[in-house]
């Protein structure tokens, strides 16, 4: 694991979960796994705190634990399901995108809480969307269920695994840790639930403590309260599912780029029509026939099966053959070929990246090392017809910055300069690592930039949420508007002035935050379908 991905994992786990959860996780990352007894000298923590830290780890899927085979436990940090939290906005936007607000906040809430039951996160989001309502509307159950039961049939959102039931007359001792499993037929299974009721509105503070007194003392008389219906089945978001759409999304903008609307229209279709059956880390999708695509495009594209046949025919015979034809039977198959359509995207990015930091000229002999494979430096300055000077100076500065390498063919075993040859080609695989490592260093910058502007303007962000509390209470009780004119100049001028240019500068970093894990996505998808192959 590279520094910058430690220091980002370090900040996202201080940013969500505060400095104790960050120290454990932090330790765990550096050293790999280790039993409680060492985490605890490790961290300088109380057994108590550590335990609890490494309660809300698991909880979250961001720690794993294994026995071993003399009885301890150990816990291993999961750096990658760490860095997914950056991911966090683009997966609540996207179920948004899709689902509506009842599936943004379902996946907000499976999110936020690690993992739920069904009945608990249906609740919490009715009572969201309730609070949001004019007075006197509500949100149903069975509306937000529905949208939970469609996240579910498209793998959005899976069941987590359980302990399996053992046998009541064995006596054996229990294991240290359970082991968890989970049947592949049981993932996206829901239970059935008769969830009647409507979303509740929040109560005042006095109101909310009693209910809270009360349901404490219920729970230590023993409790009357009933048993939700689906008990111990708990849910959480299914990211490579996420992933799998960003994914098909990023090619069908590719597709519209490079030809034009339609074709990306059909491969949308191809890709929609296979994306449950397709495994997140295939390299191609299912075949699928011309007859079975027609009939499954949207009924806005009012194409025949002729136009269909000729768009078929154009995508397969696209240079960077992103859709294949596989056979004849159906009036031709067809599959989507992901590792290459992923390749493409990694090469396009790299090519974006070479032409904004060295210029049209760099990106020109890049371009034409990637289609080359490899050229001597005269051969550069030939093809790309630029001035043999100008072309060292380039392509020396794409080397040190390991965008470029150098090969060395010797003619004779002395390795004798005069009798070498030099050819300069670009790894894409190495670039690719390379400008992954320094997006995650865009990132954390990013990350401690932000931090630094709200230390800065602490004091001012306090009192402006002292002045918005108060304009609230008074608005509430119906104070007349020359009280909350008053109220409002308390912040001068240039106060707010001040905080909208604070405002202004972390929507730029939030922005810049999201652009930039765009580019780790393209980066991170192309290197891991890579290495599958």
């Amino acid at each position: 694991m590279t520094q910058a991905e430690l220091r980002l994992c370090s900040l996202l786990l201080q940013e969500h979960f505060g400095e104790i959860v960050e120290k454990v996780g932090n330790s765990l990352l550096r050293t790999g796994p280790r039993p409680l007894r060492l985490l605890v000298g490790d961290t300088g923590l109380l057994p108590d705190q550590v335990k609890k830290a490494l309660c809300v780890l698991i909880q979250h899927n961001l720690v794993r634990y294994e026995v071993q085979p003399r009885g301890s436990v150990e816990y291993e940090a999961r750096s990658q399901r760490i860095l997914r939290i950056l991911r966090y906005p683009r997966y609540i936007y996207t179920a948004k995108t899709l689902y509506g607000d009842p599936g943004e906040l379902l996946v907000e809430e499976l999110l936020l809480h690690g993992h739920l039951p069904m009945s608990c996160a249906v609740a919490r989001v009715a009572n969201r969307l309730t609070e949001t309502m004019e007075d006197g509307k509500t949100m149903d159950y069975t509306e937000v269920s529905s949208t939970f039961v469609r996240l579910a049939d498209t793998h959005f959102i899976q069941r987590c695994p359980t302990v399996p039931e053992s046998p009541r007359d064995t006596k054996a001792p229990p294991p240290p840790a359970p082991a968890l499993a989970i049947a592949e037929k049981d993932m996206y299974t829901v239970p059935r639930l008769s969830l009647h009721g409507k979303g509740k509105r929040r109560h005042s503070c006095d109101e909310d403590e009693e209910r809270e007194h009360k349901a404490k003392k219920q729970k230590q008389e023993g409790g009357n309260s009933e048993t939700p219906p689906d008990d111990g089945i708990y849910w959480q978001v299914n990211l490579e599912r996420f992933h799998q759409h960003f994914r098909d999304q990023a090619l069908v903008s590719a597709v519209a780029s490079r030809m034009d609307q339609t074709s990306s229209e059909v491969v949308r279709t191809m890709l929609r029509m296979s994306e449950v059956t397709t495994a997140s880390g295939a390299s191609h999708t299912q075949p699928l026939s011309s007859n079975e695509i027609f009939r499954a495009l949207p009924a806005g594209y009012n194409i025949g099966k002729q136009v269909l046949d000729q768009y078929l025919a154009l995508l397969a015979d696209d240079p960077l053959e992103f859709v294949g034809k596989s056979g004849d039977s159906g009036g031709g198959t067809y599959s989507v070929n992901l590792h290459k359509a992923l390749v493409s995207l990694a090469t396009a990015t790299l090519e974006s990246i070479v032409e904004e930091r060295f210029g049209s000229r760099c990106a020109r002999i890049f371009r034409l090392l990637l289609r080359k494979k490899h050229l001597e430096q005269k051969q550069v300055e030939d093809f790309a017809m630029i001035p043999a000077k100008e072309a060292k100076d380039m392509l020396y500065r794409m080397l040190s910055e390991n965008l470029v390498s150098l090969q060395e063919i010797p003619k004779t075993p002395d390795h004798a300069p005069s009798r070498t040859f030099y050819l300069y080609t670009v790894n894409v695989m190495a670039a690719a690592r390379m400008l992954l490592h320094r997006c995650y260093k865009s990132v954390a910058n990013l990350m401690e930039r932000r931090q630094h502007e709200m230390r800065e303007n602490k004091r001012l962000l306090e009192k402006s949420q002292r002045v918005e509390a108060i304009l609230a209470s008074m608005q509430a009780t119906g104070a007349e508007a020359a009280q909350l004119h008053e109220v409002e100049e308390m912040i001068t001028g240039p106060e707010r002035q001040q905080l909208e240019n604070l405002k202004r500068n972390v929507n730029k970093i939030d922005a810049s935050e999201n652009q930039v894990d765009e580019t780790i996505f393209v980066l991170e998808s192309f290197i891991e379908s890579t290495m599958k192959r």
